[in-house]
Formats: structure tokens, C-alpha cells, sequence
């Protein structure tokens, strides 16, 4: 940021606040009630009509104020640029420089040496590997259960009877 603009943000920001103490000092229309209680216009700062018309005419200055300074803080904001849209920016993978592969953090099997007295990779202790079973095949019966068989009863090899 440059320093008029930092100094117009802050004159933005002193203002607004001042702005608000103003305008929370003024009397609304309502205000006359207050008199009966003891703040009539004898203990008023600028008399009884000179208040009204100090405050309003400050404020309204205030108020113009504040406007130029929004107006000079988005010229501001407009000299740097326009933010591409979302759909314009491209995706974080396309920013991004393409990496070198990285090797692996874990090794693979072939890279891991044997114990020694440990028999060949795929080979298992015993003799042969097992078999799996083939799964069985389902009933075309039309008893309508699971398995095509009746509860209770086991027809085939392998079923769990119900």
C-alpha cells in the first residue's frame, strides 16, 4: 500500500467512527420527553436550538467525508487490477510445476532381500499351495428359498442347512 492510501484509510476509519459518536449524540424527534427529567436545553452544550443545527451540519460534513474517502479507496483498489473469476484462475494442478517422480517410500517385494535359510518368494513350506474351492453353483429348483433347497434340509455338498 502506498502512503496516501494508507493514509486515506485511516482518515476512512476515524471518520466512520466519528460519524457514529455524532450521530448517536443528535436528538431524535422524541427527545422532548427527556426534558421533563432534568436534560432540558439549560444543560446543553449549544443552546437549546444552536445543538440541532451544530450537530446535524457535522455530520452531514462527516458524512460527505466518508463518501470521498470510499470513493478514492476503490480507485485505489481498482488501479491494482481485477481478480481473474474462479472460473478463469485454472485449477492448482495446472499452477503447479510438474514434480519429478519420487521413488517409493516403501519398497517393493522384489527389492526386499530374503532371509537367509527362508524358502523362494511364492513358494509355500510343505508342498503345494491350496486350492480354492470352487464356489457352488445355484439351484434351479423352484422352492423359492435361498439355495433352492427346503428349510432344514442339506441336498448338496457344502450347504449350510436353515
Amino acid at each position: 500500500m502506498t502512503y496516501l492510501e494508507t493514509l486515506l484509510l485511516v482518515v476512512h476509519l476515524v471518520v466512520a467512527a466519528v460519524v457514529c459518536g455524532f450521530v448517536l449524540m443528535q436528538h431524535g424527534k422524541g427527545a422532548d420527553m427527556g426534558a421533563a427529567f432534568g436534560s432540558g436545553s439549560s444543560g446543553s452544550l449549544f443552546g437549546a436550538a444552536g445543538s440541532a443545527n451544530f450537530l446535524s451540519r457535522t455530520t452531514a460534513i462527516l458524512a460527505t467525508v466518508f463518501f470521498l474517502t470510499s470513493i478514492g479507496l476503490t480507485f485505489f483498489g481498482s488501479i491494482k487490477g481485477k481478480p481473474a473469476g474462479l472460473m478463469e484462475q485454472g485449477g492448482v494442478m495446472e499452477k503447479l510445476a510438474p514434480a519429478a517422480p519420487k521413488a517409493p517410500d516403501v519398497p517393493r517385494p522384489a527389492d526386499v532381500p530374503a532371509p537367509s535359510g527362508a524358502a523362494p518368494a511364492g513358494s509355500v513350506p510343505g508342498g503345494a499351495a491350496p486350492q480354492a474351492a470352487p464356489a457352488p453353483a445355484p439351484s434351479t429348483s423352484g422352492s423359492g428359498g435361498a439355495g433352492g433347497t427346503a428349510a432344514g434340509s442339506a441336498d448338496k455338498k457344502g450347504e449350510v442347512p436353515k
